[in-house]
């Protein structure tokens, strides 16, 4: 095993344990503010996987996190407030929202991609904002119970959200870890590159483009499960077209096409807005001010930001070994 790979998993150990013990050290404000940036990471690096890994930019993601919201509220209102059953609610509606999307969606290209998903988006933003019976309207749904183990405690404390959220974090994380670096996640990146030539040497791309969709979306309304036990309400806000268009930042500023750009991008949109609205209204624009900065000076993102640092370092570390090296080796020599 390299060396590289040895500091990689010490770094991310590191961070893993300091993840465990922030609801020691923050306040329960704070730690609810974190456990929505993981929620809003996985969105993100759900997001990603379309845009970063397979070229396919969306402007209607929203659909599929406000679904598993709402999936996940409904069932724990009229079902059981069993945890397992709640997110398999979630996930199985927008999973099945992205089919229906993604077999359309992903038959056409650039521009028209993207209005496609926007425009199933603001659909079903329609039919949540007029269906009130069964999604409470423009009012939408309050006092959505939280969730509770099979026969065990009640997950309602901000301490137990966050290890929640962390735990499905960690898991997503090493799912796609494992997917992409698959022949097929692969294969995606290709299509990103080149899809005509993908397709001339047999590759299915439309069918790849789709369960790329799939999980895309599947992921997207898992979050929007974990956003609603954090919230304990959902509303038409988490569907809207804005959503789609602040998630699509995230992954930008954080850098399209890392594993853990968008993770990045989340905290800094989430901790920016926080910080700004605190003090004015006017974030949007804040936000958006942040948005062009980085696409004129730092393309990469956040992701490639702190890799091109790493390597200076590593390069200065180098050049400056080498050339105490040479010293050493002309001193021995006059000796």
């Amino acid at each position: 095993m390299s060396r590289a790979i040895w500091f990689k998993g010490i770094g991310y150990g590191a961070v893993l344990a300091l993840a465990l013990l922030l609801p020691s050290l923050v306040d329960a404000y704070h730690l609810n503010l974190l456990t929505e940036v993981l929620i809003f990471g996985i969105f993100a690096m759900s997001l990603n996987l379309l845009t970063g890994y397979t070229g396919l930019v969306s402007l209607g993601h929203a659909a599929f996190f406000g679904v598993g919201a709402y999936a996940a509220s409904l069932a724990l209102i009229h079902l059981s407030t069993n945890l397992f059953l709640s997110l398999l609610f979630g996930v199985l509606f927008s999973l099945m929202l992205a089919a229906v999307v993604g077999f359309f969606s992903t038959r056409v290209h650039g521009f028209y991609f993207l209005m496609l998903t926007l425009a199933f988006s603001q659909m079903v933003y329609a039919l949540a904002y007029r269906w009130s019976g069964l999604t409470g309207g423009d009012n939408g749904l309050a006092g959505v119970p939280k969730p509770s183990l099979p026969g065990g405690p009640v997950i309602g404390q901000p301490h137990q959200l966050f290890y929640l959220t962390l735990s499905v974090f960690v898991l997503v994380v090493i799912a796609l870890s494992i997917f992409l670096s698959s022949p097929f996640g692969r294969a995606l990146v290709g299509i990103r590159e080149n899809e005509v030539r993908m397709q001339a040497v047999g590759y299915p791309t439309v069918l790849y483009k789709n369960i790329a969709f799939i999980v895309s979306g599947s992921l997207a309304g898992l979050a929007g499960s974990l956003y609603a036990y954090l919230n304990g309400f959902v509303s038409p806000k988490e569907l809207y077209w804005t959503m789609s268009g602040e998630v699509l930042f995230m992954v930008l500023i954080g850098g399209a096409g890392t594993l853990f750009g968008p993770v990045l991008g989340a905290a800094f949109i989430l901790l920016l807005k926080t910080w700004v609205s605190s003090y004015t209204d006017l974030w949007m624009m804040v936000v958006g001010a942040a948005f062009i900065l980085f696409v004129i000076f730092v393309p990469g993102g956040l992701a490639g930001l702190f890799r091109s640092m790493v390597d200076r370092a590593a390069r200065w570390t180098a050049t400056r070994t080498t050339h105490e090296w040479k010293e050493g080796l002309e001193n021995g020599r006059s000796l």
